[in-house]
C-alpha cells in the first residue's frame, strides 16, 4: 500500500541483518505480534506511539504493520517529528508470504494474523 509523501521500502529491500541504527518497528497491536512477528524486530503498537516516543532511540526505522495501512501512518508521524522512518509495503503479509523468518515468544506456531 503505497501512500503518497510517505517513504517507502520492500520486504526484498531489507537485509537480513539491518544496519547499525536502524530497526525495524512493528506496531501492530499486542495479539497481532504475540501471533508472529520478525525476529528482532521492535514492538510499539500504534495506539502506543505518541506516549513511547522515549523508546526510538535508533535514527532510522522501518516501519511494519500487518498490510502497510497503519505503518505507512506512523511513518510519516515519525518523519514529520524528526525521525528517518519507511514504510514496509505490504507489511508482514508480504514478509510471511516471501518466505522471511516469523517468530512468537508464546505461540508454538508463528503465523501473521
Amino acid at each position: 500500500m503505497t501512500t503518497p509523501d510517505v517513504p517507502t521500502t520492500t520486504v526484498a529491500d531489507i537485509p537480513a541483518e539491518l544496519p547499525e541504527g536502524t530497526t525495524l518497528l512493528d506496531v501492530r497491536e499486542r495479539d497481532e505480534w504475540d501471533a508472529g512477528h520478525a525476529p528482532g524486530a521492535a514492538h510499539i503498537p500504534m495506539s502506543e506511539l505518541a506516549g513511547r516516543l522515549g523508546d526510538l532511540t535508533d535514527t532510522t526505522y522501518l516501519v511494519i504493520c500487518r498490510s502497510g495501512g497503519r505503518s505507512a501512518r506512523v511513518t510519516a508521524y515519525l518523519n514529520a517529528n524528526g525521525w528517518e522512518a519507511a514504510n514496509v509495503d505490504g507489511g508482514m503479509q508480504v514478509w510471511e508470504a516471501q518466505g522471511r523468518p516469523v517468530v512468537s515468544d508464546t505461540d508454538p506456531t508463528p503465523r501473521v494474523i
